[in-house]
């Protein structure tokens, strides 16, 4: 299993993360109460993305689900930006950010049948949330949450894996993860 995970995190970096890093998922904190920061609408998905919250499910739930998993691959990525009203190179980082982890979930596939993949921010999958239309959602195996709808602590998490959460002045930085089950495809 070492190899694989060491293969997993060189994928990632060749995809374009800053860094990665394999870890258990017990050394990850979960906090229900960091579920306040979705209710407050700071990136305006809540209630209108259905891999957000209220609609992702109960803090408890998810917190299960995840703890279900026996490892996390934890990624950055980490973009300049001109300064921190530069909200469209935070925009730009985040597509690129979503693009690197896009390429990473293929290397994951090649070893993992069943794997979660959590991002920053909410699903991003098609142009507009069916959510806000009234519709189904249009692809449900595939919507991805974010690790703040699962109540991760995402300074804590950076941590624990040899990240800095903030990376300098003038930088944005968004973290990504596929929690692994204990067994591989061919495991």
């Amino acid at each position: 299993m070492q190899k694989i995970y060491e293969e997993l995190v060189e994928k990632a970096i060749s995809c374009g993360a800053y860094k990665a890093q394999v870890i258990d998922i017990e050394k990850i904190r979960f906090d229900e109460g960091l579920r306040k920061a979705c209710e407050a609408n700071y990136c305006g998905n809540y209630g209108r993305n259905y891999a957000c919250p209220p609609y992702v499910g109960e803090p408890s739930q998810l917190i299960a689900r995840a703890k279900s998993y026996d490892k996390g691959l934890v990624f950055q990525t980490v973009t300049a930006i001109e300064d921190s009203y530069d909200i469209e190179g935070m925009e730009e980082a985040a597509k690129n950010h979503r693009k690197t982890s896009d390429q990473i979930e293929k290397a994951v596939a090649v070893h993992y049948s069943e794997y979660l993949q959590l991002a920053a921010g909410g699903c991003t999958r098609c142009a507009q949330c069916a959510q806000i239309t009234g519709e189904p959602c249009r692809m449900p195996d595939k919507a991805i949450s974010s690790l703040e709808a699962y109540c991760m602590d995402c300074p804590q998490l950076a941590a624990v894996s040899g990240m800095n959460y903030i990376n300098g002045q003038n930088t944005v930085t968004y973290f990504g993860m596929f929690l692994l089950p204990q067994t591989e495809i061919d495991g």
